[in-house]
């Protein structure tokens, strides 16, 4: 874990500092440990106004970092920041992206390819079985689920990509030493036993407030390539949900529903505003070219055809010199340059300009 983290964990326990501020403080001092020991107008030249800074101060006088970390090895909790390398990259592309978040399971690099699921927590048979034909198929091709672990629909979402044995991810509006609804504990079971996970802006101790949901909607929305709405009446959190993606220009698809249904409302007038219509799954995988997406990246997967071309690119991991390359693979020059060339012409490396070149993708074993 960052050694910094335990300050942003120290800090996000106050309700006025949320994303915003964390912003500030970390574009300010870079090392939130630096606010420690920050004066009051160096906070303020951070652009924080005088309740964030007086905020600050009671967390510092008030909050030992040290404790607050061990509170969450206590519920076995992990926390990502920002500066973090494996903060969501989806995530960290919004325009007010989480300064940490509280973590139960795992993240994973394709949870890159991700649809948020979403609707109403009154829903009828017709939005159960579009959520499950809809996210069922959208699983089994690893994409992973986001939603917000609500009842109705939320739920639904989760337990039809479990069904589909895919990933999926719960977002929750308190903070994770609690499940909210009580009703969803066997499914939060269930989400971290597949090797999923339960995320969290919120802090231990913090109930779902009211006005927390909203807050939790936009990381919805930011861990996703697209939102899909199935079922929502009008002044729905769906719908908050559905502004987030398009605020963060990420695509926003729609179920049509019966025209008389309350919980249609919302939907159909997403479809009228110019989101995209959905009858099946493939209208999502085709409207986010998702499967030209991964034949692509499984095109850059490099595998070596030769002995000679296993153990180049063994070496060419990293910008590297063919002299080097001669004295490190204990190949003779002229098998160097034959076997560079060769692969040049696949693609799988390219020249750097000079005597340098790089592998041009991703190593596979080919015995993987």
């Amino acid at each position: 874990m960052n050694p910094d983290a335990k300050y942003w964990v120290a800090l996000s326990t106050h309700q006025k500092i949320g994303a915003r501020t964390f912003a500030k403080l970390y574009q300010r001092f870079k090392k939130i440990e630096k606010v420690w020991q920050a004066r009051e107008r160096e906070l303020a030249e951070a652009g924080l106004d005088l309740g964030q800074i007086e905020a600050v101060k009671e967390i510092i006088a008030d909050k030992n970092p040290d404790e607050e970390l061990a509170r969450l090895k206590k519920y076995q909790i992990k926390v990502i920041i920002l500066p973090d390398k494996d903060y969501p990259k989806l995530l960290r592309e919004v325009s007010d992206p989480p300064g940490l978040l509280y973590l139960k399971g795992k993240i994973l690099p394709q949870d890159e390819l991700a649809i948020a699921v979403v609707g109403s927590r009154k829903f009828s048979a017709y939005g159960q079985r579009a959520t499950e034909e809809i996210v069922y198929p959208l699983a089994r091709s690893k994409i992973t689920i986001i939603s917000g672990m609500a009842l109705g629909i939320d739920a639904y979402a989760h337990k039809a990509a479990l069904d589909a044995h895919g990933r999926t991810i719960g977002v929750m509006a308190c903070g994770l030493d609690q499940i909210y609804p009580i009703a969803n504990i066997r499914l939060a079971d269930r989400i971290l036993s597949s090797g999923g996970a339960i995320i969290s802006e919120f802090p231990l101790g913090m109930p779902a407030l009211r006005f927390n949901f909203p807050i939790r909607n936009r990381i919805i929305a930011g861990l996703s390539l697209g939102t899909v709405v199935i079922e929502c009446a009008e002044g729905s959190g769906s719908l908050l949900t559905a502004a987030a993606a398009l605020e963060y220009n990420r695509e926003v698809f729609a179920v049509p529903g019966e025209i008389f249904a309350e919980t249609s409302q919302g939907t159909n007038r997403l479809i009228k505003m110019g989101a995209k219509l959905v009858t099946s799954y493939q209208d999502i995988l085709e409207e986010l070219a998702i499967e030209e997406k991964e034949k692509i990246k499984e095109a850059r997967q490099i595998i070596a055809d030769t002995h000679e071309e296993e153990i180049l690119l063994k070496l060419l991991r990293e910008p590297i010199l063919i002299d080097v390359l001669v004295n490190k693979s204990g190949l003779d020059a002229s098998q160097v340059n034959s076997t560079l060339i060769q692969m040049e012409m696949k693609g799988k490396v390219r020249s750097l300009g000079g005597t340098r070149y790089v592998v041009n993708g991703k190593i596979l074993n080919p015995k993987s």
